[in-house]
């Protein structure tokens, strides 16, 4: 695992271009990373008991609060819904949805996952909602910028232009789909208690 990911903050479209085209070797199985860096972040965040915040008075700050608690199993979930709209958005680059596609996201939830981890700390130390609000909206933003990284190594025969409107807008669609599914989470579980 520290091998890919190691190749993940270098040059992570082409490594995980070589992945899909056989090269596995050295490699981590991708679904498994997620699942044990998703794993590592689910016992950071409750150890530092990363809860204990004051109470909330808006419906939004509760769904970015229960994005973050359960961060862990959203971003697995997730992952072919972020897979379905980058698909869309880069079919015409000739990957397969059902295989190199999850693959694909499966990498780069794991580059997710790992900056995610290392901001827990910061989040201890600083359980002010303000700062809490900073961090979550910081972390969007590089998101994006690792996402756009990706997709310029990944979809190298298409310009910059055109990766990062498309990579905008299967972010936007993920984050669309994302908040859809959550609020029915919500709503069908009653977490907004």
């Amino acid at each position: 695992m520290p091998y890919s990911l190691k190749k993940l903050f270098g040059k992570p479209g082409f490594v995980i271009d070589e992945y899909i085209a056989g090269k596995r070797v050295n490699h981590f199985r991708p679904i498994s990373m997620v699942i044990v860096l998703a794993t590592i972040y689910a016992m950071i965040y409750h150890l530092l008991n990363l809860n204990d915040r004051p109470t909330l008075d808006q419906s939004s700050e509760l769904i970015v609060e229960k994005v973050f608690e359960h961060y862990y199993w959203f971003v697995v979930a997730t992952i072919p819904i972020y897979a379905l709209t980058t698909f869309i958005m880069f079919k015409k680059t000739g990957y397969n949805f059902f295989f190199e596609f999850i693959i694909f996201e499966a990498f780069k939830t794991s580059q997710s996952l790992v900056v995610h981890i290392l901001f827990l700390p910061v989040l201890y130390f600083f359980k002010d909602r303000s700062v809490f609000n900073t961090i979550s909206h910081l972390l969007l933003v590089l998101d994006f910028i690792l996402i756009l990284w990706i997709n310029k190594q990944f979809f190298k025969n298409l310009s910059l232009s055109q990766v990062l409107i498309k990579s905008l807008a299967s972010y936007l669609m993920y984050l669309i789909l994302s908040l859809i599914l959550i609020v029915i989470i919500i709503i069908l579980f009653g977490l907004d208690r």
